[in-house]
């Protein structure tokens, strides 16, 4: 197993520290990734790890709805403290609050479900290229390293535990205008299937907050590399259809309907490549630029 793809499982691993009266305490460090805050797909992935670690037996996440308050530094560590609002026979939710220097950087309710069979129907997936030839993200960074500030250049261009191929990628420091549409292909590097489900749940969540935010930048022919743009998450909601299935690629495709006062909304799909649509995302995120 690559190094990397171990420093993921252990980051989105948190440690159980203690119980109280309905309550459960959690803890778990921090990823420097060379962004200027913390990444937000850390937190959503660790939040709904404690989640689950939390959650009744035989309960699954249907559901998850999570705000950012404040940004998170890469320094030190994360406390999850989670509370179980309900405890039903079919469903239950549980409240997540990230605690960072004693101040709730995000705030997510999780709804749990037993499984159960019931109808089932689905948009099909995108008729897109596939990933096989597609120049991989990390490719495309290490291929433009020099445009890259030389202080968080090693960050930006260091092996990743998960492998992305966007198709038809933009230019991040010379976008062209284009349709708020992308479709991008991802995976882990090495095999997950022999960690434990509620990994591959965590791993949905914080892949699904790459790429997401700035599909509502592609009209405007601005990227958050772009001189002066203010870009960060919001809200980040997620609907899971189906288990995860992290044994082959999948397709994340976003969509943008829409973006007004400084904020633009994004939608995604994530789909097995196989077809199967196992969730599907939604957040809104700032997008403001300083004259």
């Amino acid at each position: 197993m690559h190094a990397v793809t171990q420093q993921l499982i252990d980051l989105l691993s948190v440690k159980f520290l203690h119980e109280g009266p309905g309550t459960f305490l959690y803890r778990g460090e921090c990823e420097d990734l060379g962004f200027r805050n913390l990444f937000g797909g850390q937190i959503l992935g660790q939040s709904l790890n404690a989640a689950m670690q939390a959650a009744p037996e035989g309960f699954l996440p249907h559901s998850m709805h999570a705000y950012f308050l404040l940004p998170g530094h890469v320094n030190g560590h994360v406390d999850y403290k989670v509370e179980v609002l309900r405890k039903g026979r079919s469903f239950s939710a549980l409240r997540v609050d990230a605690i960072q220097d004693g101040k709730i950087i995000l705030t997510q309710n999780t709804s749990f479900q037993t499984p159960e069979a019931g109808f089932e129907h689905q948009m099909p997936m995108p008729n897109v290229q596939g990933p096989d030839g597609l120049m991989s993200q990390l490719e495309i960074t290490r291929k433009f390293a020099e445009m890259i500030p030389e202080t968080v250049r090693d960050k930006y261009t260091s092996d990743k535990p998960v492998e992305s191929r966007p198709i038809n990628p933009i230019n991040i420091f010379s976008p062209d205008k284009r349709d708020p549409q992308k479709d991008v292909w991802f995976k882990p590097i090495n095999d997950w299937t022999a960690q434990d489900l509620a990994l591959h749940y965590s791993l949905l969540a914080y892949s699904s907050d790459f790429h997401l935010v700035g599909t509502a930048l592609q009209p405007h022919g601005v990227s958050f590399a772009s001189k002066g743009m203010q870009v960060a998450s919001l809200d980040h909601a997620i609907w899971f259809h189906h288990k995860p299935r992290v044994d082959d690629w999948m397709l994340y495709s976003m969509q943008s309907p829409a973006a007004s006062a400084g904020r633009g909304l994004n939608m995604g799909h994530i789909y097995h490549r196989d077809g199967q649509l196992m969730m599907s995302v939604a957040q809104e995120g700032l997008m403001r630029q300083k004259s």
